[in-house]
């Protein structure tokens, strides 16, 4: 069954994050699906409001969520994202059904 996970991040209201956070999603996309047991790792921004991001990750198990922390990329990725949002990124864990 396959594990999705949705991220939603919200940037600080300064053009400076929003760049940095669109910039940051684009390299942890590049990165990210090519995890083992990871099929897809999208990232996209509101067309409307700028400052609105949303990661969808689709990993073959859930199991396959080790496979993600454990990538040395993941231990910088907070850190570097949180002083650029404008409040804690929402995360929500999915079994796809079909």
């Amino acid at each position: 069954m396959v594990h999705t996970v949705v991220v939603h991040l919200y940037a600080k209201d300064d053009a400076d994050a929003i760049a940095k956070v669109a910039s940051k999603l684009v390299e942890a996309s590049q990165i990210y699906v090519k995890d083992k047991g990871t099929l897809d790792w999208f990232v996209m921004q509101d067309h409307q409001d700028k400052r609105a991001f949303t990661i969808v990750e689709r990993y073959d198990v859930e199991a396959s969520l080790d496979i993600h922390r454990a990538n040395p990329f993941f231990a910088t990725f907070g850190p570097y994202m949180q002083p650029l949002l404008e409040k804690p990124y929402e995360v929500r864990r999915f079994n796809e059904l079909i």
